[in-house]
C-alpha cells in the first residue's frame, strides 16, 4: 500500500516480491506511463518462485527477531546469546546496563560478562537442550551484591539466557529466616507450650515448655510426626482426655487444617490439668497449636467461687447491717439486716439501686442531715483521701444504730450499721442509777462529814470534863465513880478516832488533804510511835518487836500522816493478836523508799476477804478484842496512796496477818494537795 501511494503521488516506481493470501509467490511491478500508474502482478516459474518465498520467509524470520529483541530490550532482567563458543553475540539494553556498557555494542565488543567465569562454566557443563540450567547466582552489579535467578537453555548453534533480579526476594528471604528463626527463640523461652506444623500436617517445631507439657521423647519429636501420629502416640500414653468415640474427636481436632478460624477447646487431662488448647490455620497451609495450662487459673476461679458465696453467705448472717456501693453510686450488694433495720424491701434495694433512690426509702426512718445526705455526700465525693468515718443515729422508731463509712478499693464504699438500741438503753439505765448513787453518796458524805463536825465539839468537851472530874481538886471519887469515868474516858476517845477517821477520809475523798512534807528521822519516829502504842500493848499483854538497822535515815514524807499510818498499823495488829503474843514492825530502805511491814500470830484473814479489808467500814468478826468501824485500813490505804507509795497484806487462816508498805522519799519538802 506504501509502494502504490509513492507511485501515485511521486511517479516513483517499485518492483515487490509478494506473498498471497493461498500463500502463493508474485511479483509486483509499479510503473507510470503519460500520467497514468499502473501494476502489474506477474506469476513467478518454479526456480524463481523458490527463492522469493525464501526471499520472503528471510524477511519475516529477520521481522520476528527484531520485534523480540525490541521486546528483551524493553524489559529489565538481562538477556544475553552466545555462540558455540560461548562468545556473546547478542546482550538486551538491562544487560548492557548491568556491564556498566554504554550500549550493547560495546558490551559484546568488549565480552563484558555478567556472570563469573566459575558460573559460566557450571551452566556450559550442566546445560543441556533437554534440562536448562536453572539456579540462583551472586554477582555484583553497579558496585553491590545483588542476586540473579538465571535460566540458561543450550541450542545447536550456542545458547541463550536471562537473569531475573532475585536481590529483593533474597533480602526478604534472609529477613524471614532471620525472623522465624527470632520467633522461634522467643517461643523457646515461653512457658506456654506450642508446636507448628507444616502443610503436609508434619510437625516443624516446638518449644521446651511442648516437650515438657508432653513428656514425648525428643528423637520421636525431632523425626517430624505428623499430626495424626503425635495425638495417637499421646493417647497410648494415657496423656489425653478420654473420648466415648476418639476417630471422631480426632477428626474433629484435625479439622483446623481444613478452616480459616481460629478452632479453641479445653482439655481436661487425666493428671488433673486443665488446657485451652488454641489451634490456628496458616494461609499457606500448616497450623500453629497452643496449648495454655488454665490448671492454676480454673483453681482460683473455684476458690474465687467459693469464697464469694462463703462472703455472700456470711454477709447474709450477719447481725450487723451492710451495704457497699461503687464508685457511681449504685449499690453493689446489701444483707437482709440493712434491710430490716432500715425498714426497706428487698427490691428497694436491688443491686444498680442509686444511693438517692435508697435514701428515699430510708428516709420515713431517718430524715436528718448527718444521716442518708452525709452518707451520699461521702460516697459521690470525688476526694482523693476519704477517711473512714463513724457515728450513732437515733432512727425515729427509737433504734439507735452505730454507723461506720469505710472506703473500699476501686471508690467503692462499704457502710456497717449496728443495733446498739439494748446497749444504749441498758447504758442510760446505769448511768441514771450511777447519778442516784452519786447523789446518795454525796448525800452521804455530807451528812456523815456534818455530823463528824458536830460530834467533834461535843466529845471534846466530854473528853475535857472528864478529866476534870478525875482531878483530885474536886474531890475524891469512889471507886466505882472512878470506874465510870475511866469507861466514859475511853469510850469518847474511840468515838473521836472514829470521826477524826472519818473527817480525815472525807477530805481525801474531796481532794483538798494537804501533805506538809519534812524531813523525818526514821529511828526517832519508831520510838515515838513505840512510846504512843506502849499503853494498848500493856493493856492488851502484847509485846512490840521492832526489827530495823540502826541507822535507817530520814524521809521527806508528811510526819503526822506516816506517824498515824504506822499507829493505825500497829492498833490493828494489837487487836487480832493472841494475849502474851507479840507483834512485829519491819522496818528497811531499799533504793531510797521506806520499806516497812507490821506482822502479828492472829488468826488471819479468810482468802474471801481478803479483797475487801482495804473497803471502808469493813470488819473482821474473828478473834478481834475490839470492834472498830472498819476505817483503819481504809486510812493506811488513802495515806499510802498520797505519799505515791503501795500497799500490800499477806495473810492465811491461822498464820497471823502481815501488811507491808512502801513509800517513796520525795525530792524536796514541798506541800502538795490530794488529787
Amino acid at each position: 500500500e506504501k509502494s502504490i501511494e509513492k507511485l501515485r503521488s511521486h511517479a516513483q516506481s517499485f518492483d515487490l516480491t509478494i506473498e498471497t493470501h493461498r500463500g502463493e509467490v508474485i511479483e509486483v511491478q509499479g510503473r507510470v506511463s503519460g500520467g497514468n500508474a499502473f501494476a502489474r502482478f506477474i506469476g513467478l516459474n518454479n526456480l524463481r518462485a523458490e527463492l522469493a518465498e525464501l526471499q520472503v520467509e528471510r524477511e519475516r524470520l529477520i521481522a520476528s527477531v527484531s520485534t523480540f529483541q525490541e521486546l528483551l530490550d524493553s524489559i529489565e532482567q538481562p538477556v544475553w546469546r552466545r555462540n558455540g563458543e560461548g562468545e556473546l553475540i547478542w546482550v538486551n539494553h538491562a544487560y548492557a546496563q548491568a556491564v556498566d556498557a554504554r550500549n550493547a555494542e560495546q558490551a559484546i565488543q568488549e565480552k563484558r560478562e555478567l556472570l563469573n567465569t566459575v558460573t559460566r562454566q557450571k551452566i556450559r557443563a550442566a546445560a543441556t537442550p533437554e534440562s536448562p540450567y536453572h539456579d540462583r547466582i551472586s554477582t555484583v552489579v553497579a558496585g553491590n551484591r545483588s542476586f540473579f535467578d538465571v535460566v540458561d537453555i543450550k541450542t545447536a548453534g550456542g545458547s541463550a539466557g536471562i537473569a531475573i533480579d532475585a536481590t529483593e526476594a533474597e533480602t526478604i528471604s534472609e529477613e524471614l529466616k532471620r525472623v522465624l528463626k527470632s520467633h522461634a527463640e522467643t517461643l523457646d523461652h515461653l512457658a506456654t507450650p506450642v508446636a507448628i506444623f507444616d502443610g503436609r500436617q508434619r510437625l516443624q517445631f516446638y518449644n521446651q515448655a511442648f516437650a515438657t507439657l508432653w513428656g514425648l521423647d525428643l528423637v520421636f519429636l525431632e523425626s517430624g510426626p505428623d499430626n495424626s501420629e503425635l495425638l495417637d502416640r499421646l493417647r497410648t500414653a494415657g496423656k489425653l482426655p478420654e473420648q466415648l468415640n476418639w476417630k471422631n474427636w480426632k477428626e474433629m481436632a484435625l479439622s483446623v487444617y481444613r478452616s480459616l478460624d481460629t478452632k479453641t477447646d479445653l482439655w481436661h487431662l487425666p493428671n488433673g490439668q486443665t488446657l485451652r488448647v488454641i489451634a490456628t490455620a496458616h494461609p499457606q497451609g500448616g497450623a500453629t497449636w497452643v496449648f495454655e495450662n488454665l490448671t492454676e487459673q480454673v483453681d482460683l476461679q473455684m476458690r474465687y467461687n467459693t469464697l464469694v458465696k462463703v462472703q455472700g453467705e456470711t454477709i447474709d448472717h450477719l447481725a450487723e447491717g451492710v451495704a457497699v456501693f461503687g464508685a457511681d453510686g449504685r449499690i453493689r450488694l446489701s444483707n437482709p439486716a440493712f434491710r430490716a433495720l432500715w425498714g426497706v424491701t428487698a427490691e428497694q434495694a436491688e443491686t444498680g439501686r442509686h444511693i438517692r433512690a435508697i435514701e428515699a426509702a430510708c428516709a420515713p426512718s431517718y430524715d436528718g442531715p448527718d444521716g442518708w445526705r452525709a452518707f451520699s455526700q461521702f460516697i459521690t465525693s470525688f476526694d482523693d483521701e476519704r477517711p473512714s468515718r463513724q457515728g450513732t443515729l437515733e432512727l425515729l422508731s427509737g433504734l439507735v444504730l452505730d454507723y461506720a463509712i469505710i472506703p473500699l478499693p476501686d471508690a467503692q464504699t462499704m457502710l456497717t450499721f449496728v443495733n446498739m438500741t439494748d446497749s444504749v438503753r441498758a447504758e442510760r439505765a446505769l448511768m441514771e442509777k450511777n447519778d442516784a448513787l452519786l447523789k446518795a453518796d454525796e448525800l452521804k458524805n455530807d451528812f456523815v462529814q456534818h455530823v463528824s463536825y458536830e460530834l467533834r465539839s461535843p466529845l471534846t468537851n466530854i473528853i475535857g470534863f472528864t478529866d476534870l472530874l478525875k482531878t483530885p481538886g474536886l474531890g475524891e471519887l469512889t471507886e466505882r465513880q472512878a470506874e465510870y469515868l475511866d469507861h466514859i474516858s475511853t469510850s469518847s476517845s474511840v468515838l473521836l478516832t472514829i470521826v477524826n477517821d472519818i473527817l480525815d477520809l472525807a477530805t481525801v475523798d474531796a481532794g483538798i488533804m494537804q501533805l506538809n512534807y519534812s524531813d523525818n528521822d526514821l529511828n526517832e519516829l519508831l520510838e515515838d510511835v513505840s512510846v504512843q502504842i506502849a499503853d494498848r500493848l500493856q493493856e492488851s499483854g502484847i509485846s512490840l518487836q521492832i526489827v530495823a538497822p540502826a541507822h535507817l535515815g530520814s524521809l521527806v514524807a508528811d510526819h503526822q500522816r506516816l506517824k498515824q499510818i504506822l499507829i493505825k498499823l500497829l492498833t490493828n495488829a494489837i487487836n487480832f493478836a493472841p494475849e502474851g503474843s507479840s507483834v512485829t514492825l519491819s522496818c528497811q530502805r531499799s533504793e531510797g523508799d521506806f520499806i516497812f511491814s507490821v506482822a502479828d500470830k492472829g488468826p488471819g484473814i479468810p482468802e474471801d476477804m481478803l479483797k475487801t479489808v482495804f473497803d471502808r467500814f469493813s470488819t473482821r468478826g474473828n478473834g478481834g478484842r475490839r470492834t472498830g468501824a472498819g476505817l483503819g485500813l481504809s486510812i493506811v490505804e488513802s495515806f499510802v496512796s498520797l505519799h505515791h507509795g503501795t500497799v500490800s497484806i499477806d495473810s492465811r487462816p491461822g498464820n497471823g496477818t502481815t501488811v507491808t508498805c512502801r513509800i517513796p522519799s520525795a525530792t524536796r519538802p514541798h506541800s502538795i494537795a490530794a488529787e
